[in-house]
């Protein structure tokens, strides 16, 4: 096997096990702020799946909104049922929460 391949493997091992990495620190975050109380990854709790979300914003620049949503809460995007703010959460947990969101 060539260097350049073994490399290339190294370098491809890497990207991945930080995806997987980054996925299951955002699943972690998001438990640690109690997100999961009220959503799931593939269906509807209280509030719409990750999934849902993810498919409604596809396409559009909508990571500075729902950091503003998971931050300052909102209603009527998914329904009649409000999402309370979330001050606890900071700018920077709620950027990292939004791109895991989005990722679906």
């Amino acid at each position: 096997m060539k260097l350049t391949t073994i490399s290339s493997f190294a370098v491809a091992a890497g990207l991945l096990f930080g995806v997987v990495q980054g996925a299951q620190a955002s699943e972690a975050l998001a438990r640690s702020k109690n997100c999961l109380s009220c959503h799931t990854v593939d269906k509807r709790v209280v509030g719409p799946s990750y999934k849902d979300i993810a498919a409604r914003y596809k396409g559009k620049s909508a990571e500075a909104a729902l950091v503003q949503k998971i931050r300052q809460g909102g209603s009527g995007s998914f329904g009649a049922v409000p999402m309370p703010p979330n001050p606890n959460v900071s700018e920077a947990d709620a950027r990292t929460l939004a791109k895991w969101i989005l990722s679906f």
